[in-house]
């Protein structure tokens, strides 16, 4: 049988709703990173300290405000996500960002991973491509990360303009990593991926020593694959 709510008690049941969502994002913010971040054996305080800060639902289109804390992937767009919080402070965690160095964040989404990185590094590029780079860069000047530059591209070219970079992350699946990014990292520099050419998907770490990369498997995980990263596109002129 079906049951009517006049109009006032439908209004009031949405203000309230939309009341406790506010008054909600801190403490959601905290339950993921003390249940979710603490438990993957993310130990860096510097990482706990900047994702406590940072308000992922800010960074998520408004539809999926109530569940920006979810421990999941969360779809921006057909084929980009925001990753699951415990996979993204892994891989920062297994970067070690210092201070000192320059970022670049590949497919940074909505700008959430960028203003996040700019707790922790000196400087952050947050590529993205199409009118999602627009919302980017709109969303970190809201937040005041004046260490960012939002920079709208193609996600295998990269930002060469601004290397060489200290350190790159990659926000989804790789099947292989571009000669042109590759290109971008100094010598020295650290690059963490997802690789999912294989299952399950491999975080690894590369570092770059006499301009090559050398790979080392940090933790197993898996993450919807990056349009521009699969191998097909390596071959594409």
């Amino acid at each position: 049988m079906a049951v009517y709510y006049g109009k006032k008690a439908v209004r009031s049941w949405l203000l309230d709703k939309v009341s406790m969502n506010r008054s909600d994002y801190l403490d959601q913010r905290r339950a993921m990173v003390d249940c979710q971040v603490r438990p993957s054996d993310v130990t860096r305080f510097p990482i706990i300290e900047a994702m406590l800060e940072c308000p992922r639902e800010a960074f998520v289109p408004d539809n999926l405000r109530s569940v920006a804390y979810l421990g999941d992937h969360l779809p921006l767009s057909e084929d980009r996500y925001i990753l699951d919080p415990r996979i993204f402070a892994k891989m920062l965690n297994a970067l070690d960002i210092r201070r000192t160095e320059f970022v670049l964040d590949i497919g940074c989404g909505y700008g959430y991973s960028s203003a996040v990185i700019s707790h922790l590094a000196e400087a952050v590029v947050a590529l993205e491509s199409g009118a999602m780079a627009d919302t980017a860069a709109a969303n970190l000047s809201a937040y005041a990360a004046d260490n960012t530059i939002a920079k709208s591209g193609i996600l295998r070219k990269g930002a060469p303009e601004f290397a060489p970079y200290d350190v790159m992350i990659v926000q989804g699946g790789v099947e292989r990593l571009p000669d042109d990014i590759a290109a971008q990292l100094r010598d020295g520099g650290r690059i963490a991926c997802i690789f999912v050419d294989r299952a399950p998907g491999e975080c690894r770490v590369g570092i770059k020593r006499s301009g090559q990369i050398s790979w080392h498997p940090v933790f197993d995980a898996d993450a919807p694959l990056l349009a521009d990263y699969k191998m097909e596109e390596m071959f594409v002129f």
